[in-house]
């Protein structure tokens, strides 16, 4: 019975939501998309009261609420179906990404901007502010971005509060840099310009990465906004360059061991990614289901790829293998929605598809012919792909192991 309408009677056959199966409707990979007038339906057919109902949607359509998301271009008329309620017990899925709108472009345009200029007024001015000076100005405006980012967060503006929370994160090496060299403790033989920290491969750059991972670590706890997680893939980038370089200790580069250190940085910083995916997937709090993964998985699995890609080999048996593992990271991307790694095994397949193309064809005016029909028919293994994508995500996520299972939630 309706506590608001008390003189209603309960009907004979049960609510829609109350015959629901579960299995249906509270699996982690079911997403709904509600509009104002679900919600109002929902009132109307007693699943909720309607002081709740104001409740939750004031919430949830708060500015800067993680359920918020941008209007769609076009405005539907028909409202949408409310296709299953929440379970309490069950974890939502992953809030998405912010929009690339044009005001979030301008955030981030004018983020990077000011990343940048940091790092080239810094270079210009050593020789008038001295190391000390730098380090003040450094400390100074990291200071005071963090204090406007944390102004940013209180009034609910997330994606400029993330951008300045990372100004904050990479101003961490450059202060550690002039630290360093006001108590002269930066390692002789090094790079002398701050500058050369983004241009050149060397291991003094150790305690600039170590301090900036520590530092985004912990403004990752404190502000909880999935753009640190940038700086951190980054600097596990140059970590895994600089760790090589110190392991030949010797001058120079050694290709091939860089080479093999990026391959098993980028497992490593891919594995890092599946942990942090799974425990964001699964979080209860709403903030703890943001997309933290998204920069690991995409650096780490470059990192991988290319380390991979650029090992020569004769032997055609190790080509074949080369091609197995880019066909499985195709799957593997398709089942868990994480396209990197679609797009980079399509590459890699390409890629060896045109090898053979090539040895069929070799020193034979069919050659370019064949390769124009590959290429062909690689688009129309894309359009296919783009057209049943959806089942070829459900189909691949039945095959995931249990504990990998929450990944193929969308």
């Amino acid at each position: 019975m309706n506590k608001d309408a008390p003189d209603t009677m309960p009907g004979e056959e049960p609510p829609r939501w109350q015959i629901t199966k579960t299995e249906d409707v509270f699996l982690p990979s079911v997403r709904v998309q509600l509009t104002w007038r679900d919600v109002e339906a929902a009132v109307e057919q007693g699943a909720i009261l309607p002081a709740e109902a104001h409740a939750l949607w004031a919430s949830w359509a708060a500015p800067g609420s993680p359920q918020r998301v941008a209007a769609p271009p076009a405005v539907d008329t028909q409202p949408q179906p409310l296709e299953a309620l929440p379970s309490p017990a069950a974890p939502s899925p992953v809030h998405a990404s912010p929009v690339f709108s044009f005001t979030n472009t301008l955030y981030y345009f004018g983020g990077m901007l000011a990343i940048g200029a940091m790092t080239l007024f810094m270079n210009l001015g050593w020789a008038i502010f001295g190391s000390w000076g730098v380090l003040a100005i450094s400390v100074g405006y990291l200071v005071g971005a963090l204090a406007v980012a944390s102004n940013l967060l209180q009034k609910g503006l997330r994606t400029p509060a993330g951008i300045l929370a990372t100004l904050a994160v990479c101003l961490v090496p450059l202060a550690v840099w002039s630290l360093q060299s006001g108590i002269g403790q930066w390692p002789e033989g090094g790079p002398e310009n701050y500058r050369d920290y983004h241009r050149f491969i060397d291991w003094r750059w150790l305690t600039l990465e170590l301090a900036t991972l520590i530092a985004a670590v912990v403004l990752l706890w404190r502000f909880k906004l999935p753009f640190l997680v940038m700086p951190v893939a980054v600097t596990i980038w140059y970590l895994n360059m600089d760790v090589a370089h110190m392991l030949m200790q010797k001058d120079g580069l050694d290709w091939e061991f860089t080479r093999d250190v990026s391959l098993v940085f980028g497992l490593a910083t891919c594995a890092l990614a599946v942990w942090v995916d799974l425990r964001t997937r699964t979080a209860t709090g709403a903030e703890n289901r943001q997309d933290f993964a998204f920069w690991l998985y995409l650096f780490g699995a470059v990192m991988f790829w290319c380390g991979l890609s650029l090992r020569e080999s004769n032997s055609e048996l190790n080509k074949f293998l080369y091609a197995l593992i880019n066909v499985f990271m195709v799957f593997l991307g398709a089942a868990i929605g994480r396209r990197v790694f679609t797009v980079l095994g399509g590459f890699g397949v390409a890629g060896y598809l045109g090898y053979l193309a090539y040895r069929v064809f070799e020193n034979s005016l069919l050659f370019p012919f064949a390769l124009t029909l590959l290429g062909l028919a690689v688009v129309a293994l894309g359009i296919w792909w783009q057209r049943n994508e959806p089942a070829i995500h459900a189909r691949l996520a039945g095959w995931l192991p249990a504990a990998l299972k929450p990944l193929a939630s969308r």
